[in-house]
């Protein structure tokens, strides 16, 4: 009987504010039937380090996140 575990990026959504939101699923198999699966989501916001993300999410970051978009998010932050 092996176990084996792996994770993957099942969902990648980008919201109106372009923040990117990443579930990864953490599935457990037994003998290549699954057994197991639970979800961990986090978000990314425009011009956030997306250096070790899935290379999907690199690219919508990149493609999405421009200059403007990034001084956009960082104005807003600066509101109260």
């Amino acid at each position: 009987m092996a176990l084996t575990e792996k994770i993957i990026v099942d969902q990648i959504e980008l919201t109106e504010t372009n923040h990117i939101q990443i579930r990864k699923a953490t599935i457990i198999e037994r003998d290549g039937t699954e057994i197991s699966r639970t979800f961990h989501r986090h978000v990314k916001h425009p011009g956030q380090d997306i250096s070790n993300e899935d290379p999907k999410v690199q690219a919508i970051a990149n493609a999405i996140w421009t200059d403007e978009v990034i001084a956009a998010y960082q104005a807003s932050q600066t509101r109260i």
